[in-house]
């Protein structure tokens, strides 16, 4: 589902938590710009391992549910100021080895003309059980 706004709003930030949710790349990808950026809560690099171009997030996205097929975003919780929009949740998803994970993180959003450029993603550091 696509909200029809140039700016962020925190309807647009719950429709795309809701597709997370749902596991739905399509519509995920519906919400971002062509040249979006998408950095993710882990990886070798600074900012995590980063996407960059519609194709990479495409990709980047899917590997979630690959490494925690039953993963969700609870607890959501969003707001928005300007271009910037910041999503709290509670995530939780037993990984491929059968161990699971519930954590806390956000997501920190740069939007241009209603659709998302940047997705930086932050979770905590929490063994898995």
């Amino acid at each position: 589902m696509t909200i029809e706004s140039h700016e962020v709003t925190v309807e647009l930030l719950e429709a795309f938590a809701d597709a997370w949710n749902r596991h739905d790349v399509d519509d995920l990808m519906s919400f971002m710009t062509d040249d979006c950026v998408f950095e993710s809560s882990g990886g070798e690099d600074f900012c995590g391992t980063r996407y960059e171009g519609a194709e990479a997030v495409r990709k980047g996205y899917s590997k979630s549910w690959e490494n925690f097929p039953d993963a969700q975003w609870n607890n959501a919780h969003h707001f928005v100021r300007g271009d910037r929009g910041v999503s709290e949740w509670t995530f939780t998803g037993t990984n491929v080895d059968g161990k699971r994970s519930e954590v806390a993180g956000c997501d920190i959003f740069t939007v241009r003309d209603g659709k998302i450029l940047v997705k930086n993603s932050y979770r905590k550091n929490r063994p898995l059980i």
